[in-house]
């Protein structure tokens, strides 16, 4: 397999970007239909995951510790953190263990070993286009008007995209050789939820914290859409790269972080994929 053509196993062949997308079509939808293959609820289970996480934390969070009193936007603020942070979860778990549960097909044909780790992040992309379904729900319960702001906010989902399929592309490499892998990547997105600012504002957070979070794609993502859509008199919700960043870059690191783990994962995957059909 190490002298198979690397073009044959990495990019599209003679059908080009058209082949590419076909392709991706197909196996997202097949994997999203299996993924609730014999289920009662089907799914509807893709909503009621992230929206019982949400009412879980609202309750706690937002009554108990009574975050819900900084703002009456707290419910929505908290709900479209989760559903963000779901399908980054999603995807990359997904992902990581896409080559390896597509085994026969890396053995037996010779095709676009991208297009796997891809799809997978595809299906999860079909499943937060159904959770933002709630997000539209609540944002017409609050009565908010859409902005011309709005339009920007495919531009922050894109990049929330390109970063996430970029982790993804990497813990997929990854995971052929290492099997463990999966309980550590298990482990590292619980402390990636209570690290970034979803259930808290990050105006609670030190400047010098303030810094570090935003150093994370999601976060900025994150604080971004919190920004366009919702407009409270909290300025909590309103804090953005360009305020926490603003001596080193603002917004244009966190975006050129998201390119580079995206860059990197996929040279990181083109390099390994020869090799695949043999470690899997």
């Amino acid at each position: 397999m190490a002298t198979v053509s690397k073009r044959l196993l990495f990019e599209p062949t003679a059908g080009g970007i058209r082949y590419y997308v076909r392709a991706l079509r197909v196996i997202a939808g097949a994997e999203f239909k299996l993924k609730y293959a014999g289920s009662v609820l089907g799914y509807v289970w893709s909503i009621l995951k992230p929206l019982l996480l949400f009412l879980m934390l609202y309750a706690v969070f937002g009554r108990v510790f009574k975050l819900g009193d900084i703002s009456p936007y707290y419910p929505l603020s908290l709900l479209i953190g989760i559903v963000l942070f779901y399908f980054f979860q999603d995807a990359t778990t997904l992902g990581m263990y896409s080559l390896v549960a597509r085994e026969s097909l890396l053995r037996k044909l010779s095709f676009p070993r991208l297009i796997i780790p891809t799809a997978a992040t595809v299906t999860a992309a079909i499943t937060f286009g159904a959770n933002c379904t709630v997000i539209a729900a609540l944002v017409a319960w609050k009565g908010l008007v859409p902005q011309l702001d709005w339009l920007l906010l495919p531009l922050l989902l894109l990049e929330l995209y390109i970063f996430t399929l970029g982790i993804a592309l990497i813990l997929a490499t990854l995971f052929v050789r290492l099997r463990d892998l999966g309980q550590l990547w298990e482990l590292a997105t619980q402390l990636f939820f209570y690290a970034s600012p979803i259930v808290y504002p990050v105006g609670y957070l030190p400047p010098w914290g303030r810094k570090i979070v935003f150093l994370n794609p999601f976060t900025q993502v994150l604080q971004d859409v919190r920004a366009i859509v919702i407009y409270p008199d909290a300025p909590q919700y309103k804090i953005t790269a360009s305020e926490a960043l603003a001596g080193v870059g603002g917004h244009l690191l966190p975006v050129l972080i998201a390119i580079s783990v995206f860059v990197g994962g996929l040279a990181f995957l083109k390099r390994e994929a020869p090799w695949f059909a043999e470690r899997v």
